[in-house]
């Protein structure tokens, strides 16, 4: 062999062993797990007010039905539904003739029996001179006396009358007990109405003070009542509680909670309470859908996003990461009264873990992963 051809088959062994060595190299990416980059927190105790809320209706302190104590028919309506009105100011007008006729009646009576009185008190005037002077016996006399006694009772009996009539005249305005807002009218002019209408002519709320009433959960009730005290000293130092509008706006005025119904729900497991809140413009009105807002205190407690968790037959999981990258599914648990976006934990987790916050649902135990620890003020920017 001469040194040229000896050159060549040096030459392509160096170029086959050459796209050996990348096929290789290839084969080795290709199979080669790749390791993703989570973001993750580092666990440390937290001071934050946590809001929960509730769905709540809303009722006015008074929701008074107005009924008619009179038949007849409508002839006037003073007010239109939703109108402010305050305490003796009319509503209706029912056209009533026969409590007119009754007034004049009674008013008749009454110049009857004063013409009686009048009569009967001439005739005692008469006899009395006439027995002093034995003309005439003193039967004459207690006669008369009596007769000017029975119509003196007649005449209190026309003017209760007339007092009555009146009354029941009184009646045919109806006027509203209280200062409120004026619910639906259901009735028109010339309806015939009387207290006997299965439908009130209107109902007026007072709504000076409202009542916001909403359920809670049997769990949290029973933390809130385990603790020392009787439960209407924990009421009373209670914080005071917000009022979400249904536009996402915050009432301006705080209330408070008054009562919490004794009994449970056995269907959903909750209780009744009820807060009050002032209403001194009338914003709110009665039969209003609201949220109560209750704040929870907790000081030095662990505090997760709820988009680092993801739950498992009934069981909710956060994924921690050790020192190696590799991933832990560890079950936590956490307080009933969840709050916004986040989950205080009370067990599975201890200061100084590091956590996932994103994607959890897919990683498994051991995966491996490029932890970014993300900064505890941003993640939780929206808490604070």
């Amino acid at each position: 062999m001469n040194k040229q051809s000896f050159l060549s088959i040096l030459a392509a062994s160096v170029i086959i062993a050459s796209c050996g060595n990348k096929d290789d190299k290839s084969a080795q990416a290709a199979g080669a797990p790749q390791v993703k980059e989570y973001k993750t927190l580092t666990l440390q105790p937290e001071s934050a007010t946590l809001n929960t809320d509730y769905p709540a209706s809303i009722q006015g302190q008074q929701n008074i039905e107005i009924r008619p104590r009179v038949e007849g028919y409508i002839e006037k309506i003073y007010v239109d539904e939703g109108a402010v009105v305050k305490a003796g100011q009319p509503l209706f007008k029912i056209n009533a003739p026969e409590y007119e006729q009754q007034v004049r009646t009674a008013s008749a009576s009454i110049k009857s029996a004063q013409a009686a009185v009048s009569s009967a008190k001439l005739a005692v005037n008469k006899v009395k001179p006439l027995v002093e002077k034995e003309i005439i016996s003193k039967y004459d006399l207690e006669s008369a006396q009596y007769n000017y006694e029975s119509a003196l009772a007649t005449l209190a009996q026309a003017n209760a009358a007339l007092v009555n009539a009146k009354v029941n005249l009184g009646y045919t305005t109806v006027t509203s007990p209280v200062s409120g807002v004026v619910g639906s009218i259901p009735f028109r002019l010339g309806s015939l109405v009387s207290s006997n209408n299965a439908d009130p002519l209107t109902t007026v709320s007072s709504i000076g003070n409202v009542y916001a009433y909403f359920a809670m959960n049997e769990k949290v009730l029973l933390n809130f009542t385990q603790s020392t005290g009787t439960l209407a000293q924990k009421i009373k130092e209670f914080p005071q509680v917000s009022l979400l509008l249904s536009d996402g706006s915050t009432y301006e005025e705080k209330g408070r909670i008054e009562t919490v119904n004794g009994l449970i729900n056995t269907e959903t497991g909750t209780v009744n309470i009820r807060a009050r809140f002032p209403n001194p413009r009338g914003v709110i009105r009665s039969g209003s859908s609201t949220t109560v807002r209750i704040p929870n205190e907790v000081k030095e407690g662990l505090i997760i996003p709820q988009s680092a968790t993801f739950e498992l037959q009934d069981k909710i999981f956060a994924v921690t990461v050790g020192k190696d990258g590799k991933t832990k599914n560890t079950n936590i648990t956490i307080l009933d009264n969840k709050a916004g976006n986040y989950y205080v934990v009370t067990s599975g987790l201890k200061a100084g873990d590091e956590i996932v916050l994103e994607g959890v649902a897919t990683l498994k135990d051991g995966t491996q992963i490029k932890p970014q620890n993300q900064n505890a003020q941003t993640v939780y920017a929206d808490l604070k």
